[in-house]
């Protein structure tokens, strides 16, 4: 039955696909779809939110690029606050973190880039507070130790898994997240090569689709198996997750249409669930690709994960954005990582994981230039001098206030976003290896190509590199026998 409705589906966004013009395949002479990598035999995913770089192994020696450090051994980097205070990177007092600061918004992005300084962290964060105490920014702690949490950043006490991770498989010190933004943008990056306009988190801006369409929709029509983990309810049935989903896309459209009303437009926030979700996932594939935390346990013991898995902590209680605590989404990542590792499908697995965005926290290496994607520019649902914007500001003027505040900025996606941790897990990975390589999430689209003789989605991914290079293939795999690694903070189910 939901084969069926996922063929149909896939006819209709076909139609849509039709007009774009697919780029040239890696291997011309060979058809689409052909493996070219035969000894991996799974790609799985893992990416959690928030964190830079800097902010979780900036304080990681003689591996990778992390703070530049004064003679006192501590970071040697400041930013400059609205009153002209410095504040000096510090080791954040807890892993509890603040209630929305740092902010990772694309205006607050584009502060912290500074042009290239890097020195809007403090400044960005205290906007932010000031935009929350006259009411245009709910959820946001105005306290002057959070303006500053921007700058503070968490050590191997703190994070020991992470740390013994980034030591014993190769680590990318040089991947970017897709754009100076937030959540959603960069999220659509990874499985479009595409924010297509998006520039913030509203959920009843998720009803397009790219032209050119999905890595999900490339997967299936070549018939890869692919699968969305996510955790969900333990209800023991699979028709409340779809009764759900179907519900979120109903209200979903009625945002869409019926914006200028209070009670659809008021302190709407993040209601995906799952990654494939920041576009419009059908029914049919919904249930088809979209499972439970639980089945991902079982099918890596078992040896029978999809030839893609892209595995979505909680957002909303240990994905590790503010104000949870660091240590639980610690927890669910070693837990998911050392299940593939000590899985039946272990010897033929490459897992990649990595961060959305940035979170606003400080890093000290200032986002490159990037290759447009398309000639979509970002845009809002409530720009300046839009029919929309005139009729919502008489009526809720800190609603429109707001979303500026948020939205503000340029709107070229022609730059990255700021470097984000990721470290490449396999049996072939290359034992002490660090790639300085410039990656950004299309480089898991680059690799899903690379792999399966497929086409470029945009001109992001046709320019993106994949990390292969942290593979060596053609030896015998150095990590067959899965590494010992630190336990994390906090243990899976003690909390």
């Amino acid at each position: 039955m939901w084969h069926l409705l996922e063929h149909r589906e896939m006819k209709r966004l076909a139609r849509g696909r039709a007009a774009a013009k697919a780029g040239p395949l890696p291997q011309p002479a060979r058809p689409a779809g052909t493996d070219l990598l035969p000894q991996i035999k799974h790609i799985v995913v893992l990416m959690m939110e928030n964190h830079s770089y800097d902010n979780y192994l900036g304080m990681l020696q003689g591996r990778g690029e992390g703070f530049p450090l004064g003679p006192d051994g501590e970071p040697d980097v400041s930013n400059i606050g609205t009153d002209g205070e410095g504040i000096r990177a510090f080791r954040q007092p807890t892993t509890k973190q603040y209630d929305g600061v740092p902010a990772q918004s694309w205006h607050a992005s584009h502060i912290q880039w500074g042009e290239g300084k890097n020195d809007g962290f403090v400044t960005s964060a205290q906007d932010v507070q000031a935009a929350a105490r006259a009411g245009n920014a709910p959820h946001v702690d105005t306290s002057a130790q959070a303006a500053v949490m921007g700058m503070g950043y968490w050590s191997e006490s703190d994070l020991p898994f992470y740390y013994g991770l980034a030591r014993t498989f190769p680590l990318a010190d040089r991947w970017f997240c897709s754009c100076l933004g937030p959540t959603f943008p960069n999220r659509r990056f990874l499985i479009a090569g595409t924010a297509h306009g998006l520039i913030d988190d509203s959920p009843y801006d998720l009803l397009d689709y790219p032209p050119a369409g999905t890595i999900f929709d490339m997967l299936t029509e070549h018939d890869i198996s692919w699968v969305n983990y996510h955790p969900v309810a333990k209800d023991g049935s699979r028709w409340k997750p779809y009764a759900r989903h179907k519900q979120k896309m109903i209200v979903r459209r009625l945002r869409s249409a019926g914006r200028a009303l209070p009670a659809v437009t008021q302190d709407v926030q993040k209601d995906i669930q799952f990654t494939a979700d920041v576009f419009p996932l059908g029914i049919g594939r919904y249930m088809e690709h979209v499972r439970s935390i639980d089945q991902f346990f079982t099918d890596a013991a078992e040896g029978n994960l999809p030839a893609f898995s892209l595995v979505d902590p909680d957002f909303g209680n240990y994905s590790e954005e503010n104000p949870q605590d660091i240590q639980k989404g610690e927890s669910f990542a070693a837990e998911i990582i050392n299940r593939v590792m000590h899985g039946k499908g272990w010897p033929d697995t490459l897992l990649i994981f990595l961060y959305d965005e940035h979170g606003g926290y400080y890093d000290h290496v200032p986002p490159p230039a990037a290759v447009p994607p398309d000639d979509v520019e970002g845009r809002s649902a409530i720009d300046s001098h839009s029919r929309l914007e005139t009729v919502l500001r008489p009526v809720l003027p800190g609603l429109v206030k707001s979303k500026e505040t948020l939205d503000a900025g340029p709107r070229r996606y022609d730059r990255y976003g700021f470097r984000v941790p990721a470290v490449i897990v396999s049996p072939y990975a290359r034992p002490d290896y660090v790639s300085s390589e410039v990656f950004d999430h299309t480089s898991v689209l680059k690799l899903v190509e690379e792999k399966w003789n497929l086409p470029p989605l945009t001109a992001r991914d046709a320019a993106a590199r994949s990390p292969l290079d942290a593979l060596d293939l053609t030896r015998a795999p150095a990590f067959a026998k899965p590494p010992s690694l630190p336990e994390p903070s906090l243990r899976w189910g003690t909390w």
